[in-house]
């Protein structure tokens, strides 16, 4: 087997792992490692060839755009404390336990090269947090907070790694220039970010065409992330500024075709690219059992050790942070999601799964000091790594689904329920106001506005039906009623045309082109 035989594999495995997944409740980013795994065991399966250094920027910029895709702005600043608390602090705190950990329990290991493996096991990966989290049917104010940290804690753990990974090279180490590192790269990555967003707003409107807008959203998180780093900022946080200046921009609520087209394209590309990443995580067996022989038991104690700092310092650092979140929220009413029991605590504990960043930080640590000399104890820190990844995503990532059913936790269906209705009711109530004013202008006749009144009533009582009551909600199901016959008798027509125009496309002197144009007219009118 071949590179590209075994890229194919991984691509339909994650393909495959969702289905699979869903029916055997099960994270499909986690069935893909344990794919990794066995086809790292196999002997015809080479090791991957991608240079380390490329597997974050090929990776992680589509994955964090259709991360940030599914949220908004409005919800990172409502929760700025909680992931300031778990996105910075944790990582922090997380990097400086294993640190101490490693430099005590490895003989000869330096402590810029503790702080690099401490640095690059710190984050909880966001692919893995919000692909698992999101299937599990959790209260959204958790899902909010994962995400958001899952989002936001590659940047600081990616800075501190750089920064320990310098150190270790060079032999030198300033306080004060890794302090002004971070800043800058925080504030170049930002400068790019916004930039690149407001240019890539602008070019929508010059392109129009949905399909070339939507190649334009491939292209600019790669754009953003590469030249951010170029200008050595983060080109994590720049994806995340450039995603959430367009999700919050450059949306047009009448260009239906682009929005449904592009969600379908990026649920595509999140399925794909996930899958293959956490397929690699799991390839990566390879190297690990390599850096193993002979030395099993004294490899596999040091990961031991470290998987334990990283779950327990998680632990002893979420508890008493949830208790202050909630004495503030309490008394000063923050409008901020938080957890409301120690059940939902104790899944944020466990869902803090390593992934994807953690495996190409690992994988990027150079070979070699600037004196020539090999980089110290490189080989154990990538095992170490190794397990604390395999521990975190395989052991947590296959019993969180059995965790929260035992803990009982759910999303809040009510609140959702409440929250639709409300949007019906606006809708609804948007719908008869521009009507009022169409009839304003325009001379309708009293059959048309009442036709139409009745389409405003119905856009909210097909968004919500509750809306309706008594004999009005009667009405309104035996309406939908003939409406459904009425649609699937013209779908059965439409579908009957399709058929006659591609059958046209095989006869000799047909265009193709022009049994292309009317087939997508017709499948918008059955789009309609």
């Amino acid at each position: 087997m071949d590179q590209l035989a075994l890229l194919f594999v991984l691509l339909l495995g994650a393909v495959v792992s969702v289905p699979v997944g869903d029916r055997l409740r099960l994270p499909a980013p986690v069935l893909m490692t344990l794919l990794g795994i066995v086809l790292a065991l196999l002997d015809f399966v080479p090791n991957v060839g991608i240079p380390p250094d490329l597997i974050l920027p090929l990776l992680l910029p589509p994955l964090l755009y259709a991360a940030v895709r599914r949220t908004s702005w409005r919800q990172f600043a409502a929760n700025v404390r909680p992931i300031f608390l778990l996105a910075v602090a944790l990582v922090f705190v997380t990097m400086v336990c294993v640190a101490a950990v490693a430099h005590a329990i490895v003989p000869g290991l330096p402590i810029a090269a503790a702080v690099a493996l401490g640095a690059l096991v710190a984050p909880p990966d966001p692919v893995a947090a919000t692909a698992v989290a999101g299937q599990l049917g959790l209260p959204r104010r958790l899902v909010s907070i994962l995400e958001g940290e899952g989002l936001f804690n590659d940047v600081t753990a990616i800075v501190l790694y750089h920064v320990a990974i310098a150190a270790a090279v060079s032999g030198t180490f300033s306080p004060w220039e890794a302090g002004g590192e971070l800043v800058l790269s925080a504030v170049v990555a930002v400068a790019v970010g916004l930039a690149l967003g407001w240019g890539a707003n602008r070019l929508m409107d010059v392109l129009g065409d949905a399909t070339l807008q939507i190649s334009l959203t491939l292209l600019v998180p790669y754009a953003s992330y590469v030249l951010a780093e170029e200008l050595h900022g983060s080109g994590v946080l720049a994806v995340l500024t450039t995603a959430l200046f367009l999700a919050e921009y450059a949306s047009d609520p009448d260009d239906v075709m682009t929005r449904l087209a592009g969600h379908t394209f990026w649920d595509i590309v999140d399925t794909l690219v996930t899958g293959v990443a956490f397929g690699l995580i799991g390839l990566e067996l390879h190297n690990a059992i390599r850096t193993a022989s002979g030395r099993w038991g004294e490899l596999l104690g040091w990961s031991a050790a470290i998987v334990g700092v990283v779950v327990v310092v998680r632990l002893v650092w979420l508890m008493p942070a949830t208790w202050l979140t909630k004495r503030l929220h309490a008394r000063r009413d923050y409008d901020e999601e938080i957890p409301t029991s120690w059940r939902e605590t104790v899944v944020m504990w466990w869902s803090g799964m390593r992934g994807v960043a953690s495996v190409a930080l690992a994988l990027a640590i150079p070979l070699e000091t600037a004196g020539g000399e090999a980089f110290p104890h490189r080989d154990e820190i990538v095992f170490v790594a190794f397990g604390v990844i395999m521990a975190t995503l395989v052991v947590q990532g296959l019993s969180l689904p059995w965790l929260v059913r035992r803990l009982g936790v759910r999303a809040d269906t009510a609140r959702e329920k409440e929250f639709e209705r409300a949007l019906a009711v606006r809708a609804a109530k948007a719908a008869k106001r521009r009507l009022r004013e169409i009839e304003e202008v325009e001379e309708l006749p009293d059959e048309v506005s009442e036709r139409m009144l009745r389409r405003a009533f119905d856009i909210g009582w097909r968004i919500s039906p509750e809306l309706a009551e008594g004999e009005r909600r009667e009405g309104h199901r035996e309406r939908v009623r003939r409406v459904r016959r009425l649609r699937r008798i013209e779908g059965e027509m439409l579908s009957a045309a399709r058929h006659e125009v591609l059958a046209a496309r095989s006869e000799v002197g047909a265009d193709p082109e022009v049994v292309d144009r009317v087939l997508r007219q017709l499948d918008v009118r059955s789009l309609r």
